[in-house]
């Protein structure tokens, strides 16, 4: 499951940043960007998240995610829509097939919440990297 590995990565990858902070007693809550085509299906990976959490400093967070639409502009007209799902790659406006993806395939961490008596951590916005 795709899913299962994300969380894992998620797990690992907060895991690893409450290990550097030090003091940290538990994690409160996760916050995810997901893209609508980066392939993930949100309960799925809300069931996998709660399973890859226990036994960790994580066990009990919350999983929050924020779903980003897919955009695309046309390379010709310059027009920009939301792709849908199935994605929708050719331009509404002309019928160009050259277009860029703008939005839709994010999937990286947001912010972390965690008690250590200090402020919230807000790492680096960077990619889950996840190995399959």
């Amino acid at each position: 499951m795709h899913e299962m590995s994300v969380a894992l990565a998620v797990v690992d990858q907060v895991a690893e940043a409450a290990a550097r902070a030090g003091d940290v007693t538990a994690v409160r809550s996760v916050r995810l960007q997901v893209g609508e085509l980066a392939g993930v299906v949100p309960d799925a990976l809300a069931f996998s998240f709660e399973l890859a959490c226990a036994g960790t400093l994580l066990e009990g967070a919350e999983l929050i995610t924020e779903a980003v639409p897919g955009r695309a502009r046309c390379t010709p007209c310059a027009h920009e829509w939301a792709v849908g799902m199935p994605p929708r790659l050719t331009c509404p406006e002309c019928g160009g097939a050259r277009t860029d993806l703008l939005t839709g395939r994010e999937l990286q961490i947001l912010d972390v919440h965690w008690e250590d008596g200090g402020p919230p951590h807000a790492p680096t916005r960077e990619p889950i990297s996840e190995e399959c």
